[in-house]
């Protein structure tokens, strides 16, 4: 890594210049959304001109979120809240990847995910609601599994809305 100062070499993971003695930021990690989107539909939203202007655009939103998940958290060791999550934000990605739909934002423990933008598909209720029922099967053994394995009363509450949006980049 270069120091901003005076431009010194140094080695990967320095936190201070070898030369200067200057702090040495380290870059941030803000995972973009082509990090979890599949490939298709990455190829699919940026080929579309209506996810970069704002557009007026019909769509259906899932919410998807864990009940009572700061009362689990506190039960559990922070390692298996983890791996916990991690099973949850996958099996939530991949329902709602399977029928087009992009997961627009990621919460402590849920997610937002958009059917009909920035792809657009005529049949984007449809959509969400055959994700929402996957996902109510896929959770339901998730929580079975977590029930067995743990002893926790693990659920995932859903909401499905359809409405008017202006969907593009701000900023």
């Amino acid at each position: 890594m270069s120091c901003p100062s005076c431009g010194h070499e140094n080695p990967a993971g320095a936190r201070f210049c070898n030369d200067c003695g200057a702090h040495l930021a380290a870059p941030a990690i803000t995972p973009e959304p082509r990090a979890y989107t599949p490939r298709h539909l990455v190829e699919k939203i940026l080929a579309s001109q209506s996810a970069l202007r704002g557009e007026r655009k019909l769509v259906t939103v899932l919410f998807a979120d864990v009940v009572r998940s700061m009362e689990l958290a506190e039960r559990v060791d922070p390692e298996e809240w983890h791996r916990l999550l991690d099973r949850l934000f996958r099996i939530l990605a991949d329902g709602v990847h399977r029928y087009e739909g992009t997961i627009n934002q990621y919460t402590g423990d849920g997610i937002m995910a958009l059917f009909g933008a920035p792809i657009a598909h005529e049949d984007h209720a449809q959509r969400a609601c055959a994700a929402a029922l996957d996902l109510a099967r896929e959770l339901g053994a998730l929580a079975e599994d977590v029930r067995r394995e743990s002893g926790l009363d693990f659920a995932v509450r859903m909401g499905l809305n359809s409405g008017e949006v202006v969907v593009g980049r701000i900023g």
